[in-house]
């Protein structure tokens, strides 16, 4: 599949918003969830080490933990996405606090394979309290995540990284990020969702603030909201509509965890259900 420009995408969103038509972007853990998206006329992909855990069966905060290398694995996973996704561009999930890791020779790796762009993840942004103090004291900051999205942009590489406030998103359409992500914690819902998360009408405000920040530095930032309570399409649409400036959606456990999750469950209850 040819790389797609980042020129080409910009015009494509920014007319997106502009008519009103909401942008949506999904994870993909394995082909076939990239293969099933692509179908149903998803508009971007993101392919990240979460998305293998969580098809695993295990919790998406695991691609925070020591579990594997976060940017050799999504490496391995283009060779699964890439060839079967035809019209979509695929962005690839980058560690940017790696301190292992040649950025400047691995995004260029990344546009080899094919990917179009990069987001930022796994990333410090999930973590808090002393833990996430240590790592910024210790230089694995969240600002080496920003410095690696300036870098992708430089490069012509179309990046959508995820911001938690305000400063991150200011300093994210700084750096010349296309799309700010606001994400809004883990996602809700299903066998291996949080329980623990803020409201819509919370996720509603944040956004605003955020996005502020962001259209503060870049009038012509696209935003898109994610995670937390914003599991379904009805979520998705309650925020959108309350929201003063946002663009889309990104699902990463709501485009294929949890309608896996429903769709195998059913199936199997039917054919269970068989009587003869």
């Amino acid at each position: 599949m040819p790389k797609f420009e980042r020129e080409e995408l910009l015009k494509k969103f920014r007319d997106m918003r502009d008519k009103g038509i909401p942008i949506v972007g999904g994870g993909a853990g394995t082909g076939l969830s990239a293969k099933c998206e692509e179908d149903g006329g998803i508009d971007l992909i993101v392919i990240y080490n979460s998305g293998r855990y969580r098809m695993a069966g295990r919790g998406s905060l695991s691609g925070l933990l020591a579990y594997g290398n976060a940017n050799e694995i999504v490496k391995e996973m283009a060779s699964e996405v890439i060839p079967v996704t035809k019209h979509t561009p695929v962005l690839a999930g980058v560690n940017g606090t790696d301190p292992f890791c040649n950025f400047d020779m691995f995004l260029d790796d990344l546009q080899r394979l094919g990917f179009s762009g990069i987001q930022n993840f796994p990333t410090v942004g999930l973590i808090d309290g002393t833990f996430r103090a240590n790592l910024e004291e210790t230089g694995m900051s969240y600002a080496q995540e920003v410095e690696v999205i300036r870098l992708a942009s430089e490069k012509g590489m179309f990046t959508t990284p995820y911001v938690f406030g305000e400063e991150d998103a200011a300093a994210m359409a700084k750096a010349g990020a296309d799309i700010i992500v606001c994400h809004l914690g883990l996602t809700t819902g299903g066998n291996i969702g949080a329980e623990t998360a803020v409201t819509l009408d919370d996720c509603v405000d944040k956004i605003d603030v955020w996005s502020a920040a962001a259209l503060a530095v870049n009038p012509d930032t696209i935003i898109l909201c994610h995670g937390g309570p914003i599991a379904m399409p009805e979520d998705a649409e309650y925020v959108l509509k309350r929201t003063k400036t946002c663009h889309g959606f990104y699902g990463a456990s709501s485009m294929e965890r949890l309608p896996t999750e429903v769709a195998l469950v059913a199936q199997t209850k039917a054919f269970k259900d068989i009587s003869f």
